[in-house]
């Protein structure tokens, strides 16, 4: 008997990465990041992180694709996070992936109140206050990103305090 799976079409494409990491560099990169992203290699978890940009190729193109490409999204919020439109505009485009695709987000509080995520305040809302005063961002897209942050930190994740 033929299972149900086999006999019906599929429209996607199998995922290449089974995690994409979403962190703030200078928070996390040699610290927390580095040996999460060590231990998901040791059990041959295929994970794709920003070591992974080749030089020379477009940087947001690569990271877009790269997310399209993912089957569990860590996003790992730290006290700078929100202080990089990379992360941001990561973030959106992860949730926006989730919608349409069978993916997850899991989300990691790094030394990082969650309801800060949730509510931007504290650094979060020293964040969202400078991004406010550059002129090449919109408050569309601050919008956008603010209610990414409020919805991936409703999510249930983890909450790695100093004493953890």
């Amino acid at each position: 008997m033929a299972s149900s799976s086999s006999s019906a079409p599929s429209f996607q494409s199998p995922k290449k990465y089974d995690v994409f990491i979403s962190f703030r560099g200078e928070d996390t990169r040699f610290n927390f990041t580095s040996h999460l992203h060590e231990a998901l290699r040791r059990n041959q978890i295929d994970t794709y992180i920003d070591y992974r940009l080749e030089k020379g190729d477009e940087v947001w193109p690569s990271l877009e694709k790269a997310i399209e490409d993912s089957t569990l999204f860590l996003v790992i919020f730290s006290e700078n996070y929100a202080s990089s439109t990379w992360c941001l505009k990561e973030l959106a485009k992860i949730l926006a992936c989730t919608k349409n695709q069978d993916c997850f987000v899991m989300p990691v509080f790094y030394r990082v109140d969650p309801s800060h995520v949730r509510k931007q305040s504290g650094s979060y809302q020293k964040a969202f206050e400078e991004h406010e005063r550059k002129r090449n961002i919109n408050n569309q897209q601050l919008q956008k990103w603010r209610e990414a942050l409020t919805q991936a930190a409703n999510l249930s994740g983890w909450h790695c305090s100093f004493n953890r």
